[in-house]
């Protein structure tokens, strides 16, 4: 038989005491079935877990697998089915990827020692939803400004090619200094709905999407009945700057403000 640990994906409120049916069925990490661990019988702060395989989770394997992408992308697909499924019906603390225990006696346990800072960020995040703004310079941001002035048909080939790469580069101070007007602009449009601001670092490599330079990487908490119109005002907030690309992502479960800052975050040590 094989052994398992408690994989743990969030926090939640289970008011109504119907989140364990609403969750069955749904397949979490590694197709384990999801189930609900509290401290007691009529607690309504519940952390939702899943049997894994310990061998896979074990230190050295978790880095091993951390390299494979096609294991990590199942894995995190997995991880945030469950908590958008939780975040579709109540308040959501998202826990990291990979967060473990030895078994559900322990998460209960770490549970029952912060039930009380669980309780109140749960409160605090009832209604309100997370969205992503990333700000990008276009990599070929020169191409779309209207070209400069012929080069002097007089002027040797490596001084022809001086004078189109400082054009070039004219171009792309440009476009730096466009993106750093639409982080004003969406930064006010955003401030008129966001409850609280996060910013992360710009994403690179593998993590950037699309082509560009991501140079903001922000995330905002806005509530519920207000998702939509901040969408719509951030993004109207970037128009007419060439050579600036504004991406908005969500709504999303508030990965970025579940951080109990008064708390020692969780290991996801087994011991």
């Amino acid at each position: 038989m094989t052994a398992t640990i408690s994989y743990a994906y969030a926090i939640a409120r289970d008011a109504d005491g119907l989140l364990e049916r609403a969750l069955s069925g749904l397949p979490g990490v590694a197709e384990a079935p999801v189930n609900l661990v509290r401290v007691g019988r009529n607690d309504d702060v519940v952390v939702a877990v899943s049997p894994v395989p310990e061998r896979d989770f074990q230190e050295a394997a978790l880095r091993a697998h951390l390299e494979d992408l096609d294991w990590l992308e199942s894995v995190a697909r997995a991880h945030h089915r469950v908590i958008e499924a939780l975040a579709a019906r109540t308040a959501v603390l998202p826990l990291r990827l990979a967060t473990v225990y030895l078994d559900d006696e322990r998460v209960r346990l770490m549970l029952r020692a912060r039930h009380e800072a669980f309780a109140g960020r749960l409160t605090d995040l009832a209604a309100q939803v997370e969205w992503g703004v990333k700000i990008y310079v276009e990599a070929a941001a020169e191409a779309d400004r209207p070209a400069g002035p012929p080069a002097d048909a007089g002027l040797s080939p490596g001084r022809a090619y001086l004078s189109q790469r400082r054009a070039q580069r004219h171009a792309r101070e440009d476009a730096y200094r466009d993106a750093g007007r639409a982080a004003e602009r969406v930064e006010a449009a955003a401030r008129a709905y966001a409850v609280d601001r996060v910013q992360h670092r710009p994403q690179q490599g593998e993590l950037a999407r699309g082509p560009g330079e991501n140079v903001i990487n922000d995330a905002y908490l806005v509530p519920l009945q207000q998702a939509e119109d901040f969408r719509a005002d951030v993004m109207q907030a970037s128009e007419g700057l060439p050579g600036v690309r504004v991406e908005v992502t969500g709504p999303w479960a508030p990965y970025s403000f579940a951080t109990l800052t008064e708390a020692e975050p969780l290991k996801r040590a087994t011991s």
